[in-house]
This record gives structure tokens, C-alpha cells and sequence, in this order.
């Protein structure tokens, strides 16, 4: 989890209170706070700090393209998998989708039957 600053907005360490003789920390020595190494802020920390925060998980759609993935997309002569469909024309397009040394991924959709597969 990271902490930014409210002043300065760079990212705050945590850190434990020195002693010292300064009036203000003489209670808090050997705390935990956070403190901003490039401005005087710190927030004590006197009690169990958390922040909890729900993140939305995207839908396949969104990762795959969805309802607007085959638009704009180029053709190309290709056989049809599908036994019933005679058809040589698809739609393509082509997408990493697995480490930067593997080849890319092309993903067909037939022009007259809409099937869908990949190679």
C-alpha cells in the first residue's frame, strides 16, 4: 500500500520516532509513523492502520474486445472450420496475448456463418 504526502505529494516511508529531546516526541519515541522524506510531515502511528478499498473486476468483454471487436477489422482467405460452410473468406485481426517471444495470436470470424476460432 502506498502513501502520499498531503503537501508535497511524494510517497511516505515508515519509519520508527527517534528518541529525542524534543518536546513533542518525547512520549512517542520508538513508534511506528509515516513520514515524508522531503517535507517535515509525519503521521503518528498510534493505533493498527489499514485501508481497505474494493476494485471492480473487469468482464471478459472488456479484455477481448466485446460487442465492437470484429468492426473495422480486415478479410482474408481462409477455410471455414465448420463442416456445413463452404466459405474461403473471414474476418481477422491479430493479438499478442502470450509473452513477447511467441508469435501473435490471429483470431477469425467467418463471413458467412460467423464462427469463430483462432490460430
Amino acid at each position: 500500500m502506498l502513501l502520499f504526502c498531503p503537501a508535497c505529494s511524494n510517497m511516505l516511508t515508515v519509519s520508527a520516532i527517534p528518541h529525542s529531546s524534543d518536546p513533542q516526541t518525547e512520549g512517542l519515541a520508538g513508534r511506528n509513523r509515516f513520514e515524508c522524506r522531503s517535507c517535515p510531515y509525519q503521521f503518528v502511528l498510534d493505533q493498527r492502520y489499514f485501508e481497505r478499498k474494493t476494485m471492480k473486476r473487469k468482464e471478459v468483454e472488456d479484455i477481448m474486445g466485446g460487442k465492437g471487436s470484429w468492426d473495422n477489422v480486415d478479410k482474408t482467405n481462409v477455410q471455414c472450420p465448420n463442416d456445413k460452410c463452404n466459405n474461403h473468406e473471414a474476418f481477422f485481426y491479430l493479438l499478442q496475448i502470450r509473452s513477447a517471444d511467441e508469435p501473435m495470436t490471429a483470431f477469425y470470424k467467418c463471413t458467412a456463418c460467423a464462427k469463430q476460432w483462432r490460430e
